[in-house]
């Protein structure tokens, strides 16, 4: 019988052997336990430093203290829910704050792929990166993992569900020397925690370190090998192996869960059916918020008052149901346009003055070039709205990793291609289009940067994604950096500062990074899809429960806006 449930000694693992079957992580439950203890006896996790700010942030686990109110709840009214909740790690608490938590390195795991590691070698291995997963998030870190002797000089990062498949595919025909670690060491950050997973043939050969483990099969059988000897720092101890069965069924990936991406909203079969999640966006200028209703057809617009800051202002949406399903709308003055598909043609929809002449603007969708038969692809209804501008007397759209120009009469023009990073993402980001830089050239430096951004005046380049040098429109430069496992979603000002806007990868924490600290969006984070950030205004939305969407200042957290059911 399969098991489909960790059992409760397995809980506090629940976020790390996600990426596993629960065949896999009972099988691998006790060399788990046995090498977290040898690890930690010699490597104990540090506690977060830093000054305390409260609490922020959710996380899986933590003192019960730190519950949620609603967990309590639950206990009361349905504890065998409560129980399941716990068992399988899905209980929320609130996690400590620090206004400027230290900064530390990565941890990064340098792993022996060649043939000397292989069968028992490999599984140790295994359950060493688990460990080691679970101790960079302990640590407010990432992992990432270096193959020894790798002729790209490839790093291996991400969530687990991408991380175990890579470097279960990276196997080396070559045992690693003593070079191929240096090598190893000498790309690493000086601050990173760098672990070595090996054989003691080679650990042997080494210059004496700390952080080597090693491992060798003993305790051979017809099975195969059924234990393992570990030695970590001086300390040696002989661990059990996996059975068989499902040891082979590991090595082959068998037992590992797939990475999934993370809808946008999930695509309906039918465009005009459900949408799922609303999806706000920042599209224009304007302070106006757009989203999708439950329906694809229906455009919910929301216009930001400038009202008191200091209290909470309850916004009404305006619903607009168009004959189709909605690809793209923008506010320019008092004018709401929006595209809808119709047939094999794009159409547009005006709310406010007209637009041109009757039936002008409608294009055909041949000319974008966006998919077979002419029709769009299902996936885009279940993103946020595309942004739609004005150019003089025409439309311009992004769609299909190009600018389209729509003129008066319906005629499709391309008007050049998208910006690196704008497109190609789960969402179309704005913040990553050169084009929309408004009146400022293009930093030199930032020309062969592998990351751009821009937002509120100010540009931002990095090489790595996570340090970033910002320039502000009056030439004052800062750096920024973090290393949570987390994409930039937006760039904004306080009190002439600029500042990132980062969302997790997985688990959608949302984060103000500064270049004198972090605070996290307590607010904001936790929604059923990626907040919005406003372009030039310090403004974040969130769909923060099914049919109700929050704004507030992207710096501070405080929710300024309220807009209840948008239904």
């Amino acid at each position: 019988m399969k098991t489909t449930r960790l059992p409760a000694a397995l809980a506090p693992w629940a976020g790390t052997l996600s990426a596993i079957t629960p065949e896999l992580a009972v099988a691998f439950g006790p060399l788990l336990h046995r090498l977290d203890a040898l690890v930690g006896e010699r490597e104990p996790v540090a506690d977060i430093v830093g000054d305390p700010d409260g609490l922020g942030g959710l996380a899986r686990s933590g003192r019960p203290d730190r519950l949620l109110p609603s967990e309590w709840l639950l206990a009361d009214e349905y504890p065998d829910e409560f129980l399941r909740r716990f068992v399988d790690g899905e209980l929320l608490h609130l996690a400590p704050e620090f206004r400027t938590p230290a900064v530390r390195g990565r941890i990064a795991a340098l792993v022996d792929t060649g043939p000397t590691q292989a069968g028992a070698g490999r599984l140790v291995q295994l359950a060493a990166l688990l460990v080691l997963h679970r101790r960079a998030a302990a640590r407010g870190t990432e992992l990432v993992v270096v193959v020894l002797g790798d002729p790209y000089g490839r790093r291996l990062t991400g969530d687990l569900a991408e991380l175990l498949p890579a470097w279960l595919a990276a196997r080396r025909p070559v045992d690693p020397t003593p070079s191929d670690v240096q090598h190893a060491l000498d790309g690493l950050d000086a601050a990173d925690q760098a672990w070595l997973l090996t054989s003691p043939r080679l650990a042997e050969r080494l210059p004496a370190r700390s952080r080597v483990l090693t491992s060798e099969p003993t305790r051979w059988s017809a099975d195969g090998a059924g234990h393992a000897a570990v030695r970590l720092d001086g300390a040696t101890a002989e661990l059990p192996l996996p059975a068989g069965g499902i040891a082979v069924r590991a090595l082959r990936g068998a037992e590992f869960r797939r990475a999934e991406p993370v809808p946008a909203g999930g695509p309906a079969t039918d465009p005009g059916g459900a949408a799922g999640r609303a999806l706000p966006a920042f599209t224009t200028e304007a302070r106006t918020l757009l989203a999708r209703g439950r329906r694809a057809t229906t455009l919910l617009a929301a216009n930001l008052p400038n009202g008191d800051a200091r209290i909470t202002t309850t916004v009404r949406a305006r619903r607009h149901d168009l004959p189709g399903p909605v690809l793209a709308a923008g506010r320019t003055g008092r004018r709401l346009i929006a595209l809808y598909v119709r047939g094999g043609e794009l159409v547009p929809y005006v709310s406010g003055r007209p637009l041109g002449e009757r039936g002008g603007y409608t294009a055909d969708l041949a000319a974008f070039g966006v998919g077979r038969d002419d029709a769009v692809p299902e996936e885009l209804f279940a993103r946020p709205v595309l942004p739609l501008l004005r150019a003089g007397a025409d439309l311009l759209l992004p769609l299909a990793g190009r600018w389209w120009r729509i003129g008066p009469d319906g005629s499709v023009a391309e008007d050049g291609a998208l910006g690196r990073g704008a497109h190609e993402r789960p969402h179309f980001n704005r913040f990553r289009e050169p084009r929309l830089l408004d009146s400022q050239p293009l930093h030199e430096a930032a020309r062969d940067a592998r990351h751009f951004l821009h937002g509120g005046g100010s540009q931002a380049w990095s090489q790595d994604g996570r340090t970033w040098q910002v320039r502000t429109g009056s030439g004052d430069e800062s750096r920024i950096s973090f290393r949570e496992n987390a994409d930039v979603i937006g760039l904004v000002h306080g009190e002439g500062t600029p500042a990132l806007i980062t969302a997790s990868r997985s688990g959608l924490v949302v984060r103000c990074v500064r270049a004198d600290g972090v605070r996290t969006l307590t607010r904001f984070s936790g929604g059923s899809g990626p907040p919005a950030v406003h372009s030039s205004l310090p403004l974040i939305a969130a769909e923060t429960r099914p049919g109700r969407i929050v704004v507030g200042d992207a710096n501070t957290g405080r929710i300024h806006f309220s807009i209840g059911d948008t239904e």
